[in-house]
């Protein structure tokens, strides 16, 4: 398989798919590999066709929404509550938590 030929007319033939799937060991049938050529093909004319797009003016973009995530400053707090946390705990000793122990 050469790559003028998919360069070219931007189509992929049914015995290329076979060769591939025979050179990457793939069990693919004739009727198969004509959907995969097909699919394939549809593929690199739309490739071929956004390539052909002018985006000179257009600047790229980091993210497509074009939008900023506001974020919250960094600022620490100070209202943890430990008696408060803790009241609810099922066990807990000179403020820590007590736990089963689950390893022997």
């Amino acid at each position: 398989m050469s790559q003028q030929s998919l360069t070219s007319d931007n189509t992929v033939s049914r015995e290329e798919i076979l060769e591939v799937a025979n050179l990457a060991r793939l069990g693919v049938d004739k009727n198969t590999a004509a959907s995969y050529a097909a699919d394939i093909s549809k593929i690199l004319k739309l490739m071929n066709t956004l390539g052909n797009v002018d985006t000179t003016d257009i600047k790229p973009l980091s993210n497509i929404h074009e939008a900023c995530q506001d974020l919250r400053a960094d600022i620490a707090k100070h209202d943890i509550n430990r008696e408060r946390n803790q009241s609810v705990a099922p066990a807990v000793e000179d403020g820590l938590y007590l736990v089963p122990q689950v390893i022997e």
